[in-house]
């Protein structure tokens, strides 16, 4: 069985990709399967340096073909904040999603609704000896004031879709799987998968 390194230790991102990449012919492996304890610093300049990054010290360190993605939420009113920082957009060392989220709308209080943003998320698939190969997407949406939904992570749950009424956090696996950057990223992710394993 041809096997898929998905390049993250993220529990959300592994359970999402999973979800995503399960109609590709090949066994997925996540870095717990093959015991592997590898934690690559992001302090790339755009998400594809740091989802090239990632891919590449899988790839080597595992000899299979690794996919990992860098995402972020990039909010207009912020400026684009906190795009490629998203997952440390918090100035306490520690902080969680939560905190985060709470900052986020702490910074969002003076200004003018709707809080116009999207999601961004950058996949990056490395072979081991082949070169490197980016595929991106986006969902765009506007982040809300209130928590509603217990699906997902990080900023689903203030990241609404207004056509739906509905957060990223409040969708079904099923729904946010065909709606998210994410989502979007892997459907252009799979022709090159798809021709790398002979599929």
């Amino acid at each position: 069985m041809k096997k898929l390194l998905i390049a993250t230790n993220n529990k959300g991102k592994v359970i999402e990709l999973q979800d995503l990449l399960k109609e590709l012919d090949v066994e997925l492996i996540t870095p717990a399967d093959i015991n592997l304890d590898l934690d690559v610093e992001e302090d790339g300049a755009t998400y594809s340096e740091n989802a090239a990054k990632k891919a590449l010290a899988f790839a080597h360190a595992s000899g299979l073909v690794s996919l990992a993605d860098d995402s972020g939420l990039e909010v207009d009113a912020l400026d684009g904040a906190p795009g490629l920082y998203s997952a440390r957009y918090h100035p306490k060392p520690g902080a969680n999603d939560a905190d985060r989220r709470a900052y986020m709308l702490e910074n969002l209080r003076d200004k003018p609704r709707p809080w116009t943003a999207h999601f961004h998320a950058t996949i990056a698939i490395a072979a081991p000896n082949k070169d490197v190969q980016i595929v991106e997407g986006n969902c765009y949406g506007e982040i809300i004031p209130e928590e509603r939904g217990n699906n997902g992570f990080g900023y689903d749950p203030i990241f609404l879709f207004p056509e739906l009424n509905k957060t990223m956090a409040e969708l079904r696996m099923q729904k946010k799987n065909r709606l998210s950057h994410r989502a979007k990223a892997v459907m252009n992710a799979l022709p090159i998968l798809r021709k790398l394993f002979g599929l």
